[in-house]
């Protein structure tokens, strides 16, 4: 892809293929695959010395929680609204599910089952923990069911299983190859009409990779390139409101399997170019 990018010691790459070329090796050579197994160890075990607590998962900034939950369940409602109704059960997948912040603080309040998958073993425990029935947070209408612990760029959900598929702060840690065979494998797993939301940190430009987590955060352009590689369509997209200006800007998208009749938000393309009407 022809975007030019840096990575957090300062490196710059003319596109994201240099990029990756220079993570993994050439295409086809014999390291490459290994080196790219390496690249999401690195990734897997930099999370795995993070404390399983809402302040560890969202790297020292436990506060911005609250914020955060409120604007996805703004734009989860509006999702439900526009295209799902409210008159079944409804199912989700909660992928980079971490502790389960999501699914406690969001997703358990609007699904009748919630799956969560997470490759760090002691934040899917954590989170195991905190949604069981003991603990009173779950009922027998609305509950945590599955716990996958595997990484994403290995799994593959239930076919026609879930009504919306929440990707957050995960798909960063995915090459983009992997980033395109995931949500090429994970649209079995929705329902007709079923949504995928991916919610993450956005780049101004191009792209930049963190050499300490192993992720990298793209640019809206980025995501949309990769969006059209995957056979997905932007139903509604918003931007995240509220966070300290230090981070990064976080953007929401939700994404369908079919072709909306109109993006939201959007003006009609043919209806902008007609000439005005004269009164």
């Amino acid at each position: 892809m022809e975007m030019c990018g840096l990575d957090s010691d300062g490196k710059e790459f003319k596109s994201s293929d240099e990029m990756w070329r220079h993570e993994f090796g050439e295409q086809g050579d014999d390291d490459q695959h290994k080196n790219k197994n390496e690249w999401y160890r690195k990734g897997v075990g930099y999370w795995e010395g993070v404390e399983a607590s809402v302040d560890g998962v969202l790297g020292g900034y436990g506060h911005v929680n609250d914020t955060d939950i409120k604007a996805s369940e703004d734009f989860l409602k509006s999702i439900i609204s526009e295209r799902l109704g409210t008159n079944r059960k409804l199912a989700a997948l909660d992928c980079g599910s971490g502790i389960g912040r999501v699914t406690k603080n969001l997703l358990l309040r609007y699904f009748s089952e919630v799956d969560l998958e997470e490759p760090v073993s002691h934040f899917l425990e954590a989170a195991r923990e905190s949604l069981s029935p003991e603990n009173g947070t779950v009922s027998d209408d609305q509950k945590a069911v599955n716990f996958y612990c595997v990484p994403l760029q290995e799994f593959t959900p239930e076919a026609g299983r879930y009504d919306v598929i929440w990707v957050q702060w995960c798909i960063g840690q995915l090459a983009d190859d992997d980033f395109v065979s995931f949500f090429k494998r994970a649209k079995v797993g929705l329902k007709p009409n079923g949504v995928f939301v991916l919610k993450e940190n956005i780049a101004k430009s191009g792209f930049v990779l963190d050499k300490e987590d192993k992720s990298v955060t793209r640019s809206d352009l980025y995501f949309k390139e990769l969006f059209k590689q995957c056979g997905l369509h932007l139903f509604k997209s918003k931007d995240q409101k509220g966070f300290p200006a230090e981070l990064f800007p976080v953007k929401m998208y939700a994404l369908t399997t079919d072709m909306p009749r109109r993006v939201h938000g959007t003006r009609s393309k043919i209806r902008s170019n007609l000439p005005g009407l004269i009164k």
